[in-house]
C-alpha cells in the first residue's frame, strides 16, 4: 500500500486556480484525490480545469462571504457526501512599503507618519479577512462534511485541513508590511488553536499549516522572475540558502503528505518550506 495515496478522496482547494493552490491541486489530483478548485472568477476556474484535462473541478465560491461557502458546501454534498481533504490557500498581499527597508526613501527618516498617512483600516481588514478570518469560516463550514469523510473510511481515521501562511508569518522583519505579516501570524495561531479544539472535542479533523517562502504565483510572479531576483527579496537581510524558487512538487508533495495516510499522525503542526529563507532572516 502506497500511503501517499489519495483514491476515494474528496478535496477542496481555496484559490485553487493559480499559484500556489494550483500546484497542490494538481499533486493532491496526480495522487488519487478528486479535487475541487475555488475562487470568485468561475471562468478563471473553468479555463484551468480546461488545461488539465478536466481534471481539476471548478465550484465558484468567494471565501468571504458566508451565504457563498454554504453553498459551496451543499454542492460537495450533493455530489459527494464527504470532504476528506481542505486546503485554505486563498489569500491577499495588501500594500507593501519599500520604505520601510529602503533606508535611502525620504520616508524612512519619518517611518511612522508616512504609515500613519499611507495606511488605513479598511487596508488591514481587507487583508485579514482573506488571509486569516476566511480559512476560519471555510473550515468550520465544511466542518461536518470532513467528519463524515473522517468516518466514512473507519474508527481512527481523520480529515485534513491544511493552512497556507506563509514564512514571514514567524519572521521579525516585515517584508516591507505589517498587515501581511500580521494576517499570517494570525493563521499560524489559528492553525494551532482549531487543532487543540478539535482534539479536545473528538472532531477526527486534523488541522496543520504550511507556510512557504518564496513559490511562483500571481503575487510574486513566474518562476523565472522569481529566480532572477531570489538573491534581492524585497525586504530582506540575506538570500535563501536554496538560492532559488520553491518548486511545484515541494510544496504540492507536502500537502500531499499532510492529507495522506503517513501524515495521519500529524497535528497542530506549523511546517515552513522556504529554502531556509526564514532561517537566515531575523
Amino acid at each position: 500500500m502506497n500511503p501517499l495515496d489519495l483514491t476515494g478522496k474528496v478535496a477542496l482547494v481555496t484559490g485553487g486556480g493559480t499559484g500556489i493552490g494550483l500546484m497542490i491541486a494538481n499533486q493532491l489530483s496526480k495522487n488519487g484525490a478528486k479535487v475541487y478548485i475555488t475562487g470568485r472568477r468561475l471562468e478563471v476556474l473553468q479555463k484551468v480545469a480546461s488545461d488539465h484535462n478536466n481534471k481539476l473541478i471548478p465550484l465558484q465560491m468567494n471565501v468571504v462571504d458566508k451565504d457563498s461557502i454554504r453553498s459551496a458546501a451543499q454542492i460537495v454534498e450533493e455530489n459527494d457526501g464527504k470532504l476528506d481533504i481542505l486546503v485554505n490557500n486563498a489569500g491577499v498581499s495588501g500594500p507593501m512599503y519599500p520604505f520601510i527597508s529602503d533606508k535611502s526613501a525620504p520616508e524612512h527618516s519619518t517611518m511612522g507618519d508616512s504609515l500613519f498617512a499611507q495606511t488605513s483600516f479598511d487596508q488591514w481588514t481587507e487583508v485579514f479577512q482573506t488571509n486569516t478570518f476566511a480559512p476560519f469560516f471555510v473550515t468550520t463550514g465544511f466542518l461536518s462534511l470532513l467528519e463524515k469523510g473522517a468516518r466514512s473510511r473507519g474508527e481512527g481515521e481523520t480529515s485534513s485541513v491544511i493552512n497556507i501562511s506563509s514564512c514571514v508569518g514567524t519572521m521579525n522583519i516585515t517584508m516591507n508590511s505589517f498587515i501581511y505579516v500580521t494576517s499570517k501570524a494570525g493563521v499560524n495561531h489559528l492553525t494551532t488553536s482549531m487543532a487543540t479544539e478539535f482534539a479536545l472535542s473528538k472532531i477526527p479533523v486534523r488541522v496543520n499549516c504550511i507556510s512557504p517562502g518564496a513559490f511562483p504565483s500571481q503575487l510574486t510572479g513566474s518562476e523565472d522572475a522569481l529566480n532572477s531576483y531570489i538573491t534581492q527579496l524585497p525586504g530582506t537581510i540575506n538570500p535563501p540558502p536554496a538560492l532559488r524558487a520553491g518548486r511545484e512538487h515541494e510544496i504540492g508533495m507536502t500537502a500531499v503528505f499532510l492529507s495522506s495516510s503517513a501524515g495521519e499522525y500529524t497535528n497542530g503542526v506549523v511546517l515552513v518550506v522556504d529554502g531556509g529563507l526564514s532561517l537566515v532572516n531575523p
